[in-house]
């Protein structure tokens, strides 16, 4: 009888303890547990640890994975995967307003324009980017939305395009960045060569590359679109007053060239025929006298033409 009582309280302990450890599994999964699934377009850091154990990273979770599970307290931090842009245009979608520069002959004057690029998603390197810069600045996304990453683009890409943009509008006078095409080809080159390299220092590492990167191989180059610096409203319109003045000049010199030709022309005539020949030879190119043939027997009639 004891035996039976005795081996009734141990079952029932045991009963106790496994409802126990079952409240504490389900907990943690009701609690501390979670699902995460990427999109094409996003990539995931996988953060372990939390509460009670120190944070370290531990994977990455590739663009369209499916549902993953993350233990009590980790953390995923989403970035964006493939092509993004920094748009300076200052239209109400951009992340920035223009740029200004200051031309050679200190002209200040307004640039539009956009840097096209991929984020380095190489998980090492971009395990570093979170650590070094994303967290900073809360980059990842969260929702759809985050908190940091235009704050991001303006701090890595509007700080160099602006010193890349003033270092080469130092080399070119303002009439010829707004209306040269040649100029503005040359001007666009140097923008690219300094902005690719102060880009790349700002940030210290790779960690923006070439639009099509798809996170192997050579990072490449940053690719910039920029519209033509734009010089006050008060400068376009002197210079447009510059060049009606220049197209009347060069009217009247036309004019001139013209009115000069016929000088001369009736010079030669006055040399050739005398000055009643010529106003003669002028008169009949021009309508004024008719010529009549002379009849062998020398009889001639002059009919006056009258005055219209």
């Amino acid at each position: 009888m004891n035996n039976q009582r005795s081996g009734k309280r141990s079952w029932l302990w045991r009963a106790f303890w496994l409802a126990v450890v079952l409240a504490v599994v389900l907990g943690f999964t009701a609690t501390g547990c979670s699902r995460v699934s990427t999109e094409p377009d996003e990539v995931v850091l996988h953060y372990a640890g939390g509460t009670f154990e120190a944070i370290k990273f531990e994977r990455c979770i590739n663009p369209s994975s499916g549902a993953t599970l993350l233990g009590p307290g980790d953390t995923a931090y989403h970035y964006p995967f493939g092509q993004r842009t920094f748009d300076f245009s200052g239209t109400d979608t951009s992340e920035s307003g223009g740029i200004s520069i200051v031309s050679k002959d200190n002209v200040e004057m307004k640039v539009a324009g956009s840097a096209t690029f991929t984020l380095n998603t190489d998980c090492k390197v971009l395990q570093q980017f979170h650590e070094k810069i994303g967290r900073k600045f809360g980059a990842y996304f969260e929702d759809g939305e985050s908190r940091g990453w235009t704050k991001m683009l303006n701090f890595y890409f509007k700080q160099p395009l602006d010193r890349a943009m003033d270092a080469a509008s130092q080399e070119f006078e303002w009439k010829k960045l707004f209306n040269d095409p040649a100029v503005k080809q040359q001007w666009e080159q140097r923008v690219g060569q300094l902005a690719r390299q102060f880009i790349k220092e700002t940030a210290g590492a790779e960690y923006f590359c070439q639009p099509n990167y798809a996170g192997t191989g050579d990072c490449g180059d940053v690719v910039l679109t920029i519209q033509k610096p734009q010089p006050p409203e008060s400068l376009i319109s002197a210079l447009a007053a510059e060049q009606a003045a220049k197209q009347q000049n060069l009217a009247q010199q036309q004019i001139n060239a013209k009115v000069k030709t016929e000088l001369e022309s009736i010079q030669d005539l006055v040399k050739v025929l005398g000055p009643n020949g010529a106003i003669m030879w002028k008169a009949i190119q021009e309508g004024k006298v008719d010529v009549v043939p002379v009849p062998q027997d020398g009889s001639v009639n002059i009919t006056p033409r009258g005055r219209d």
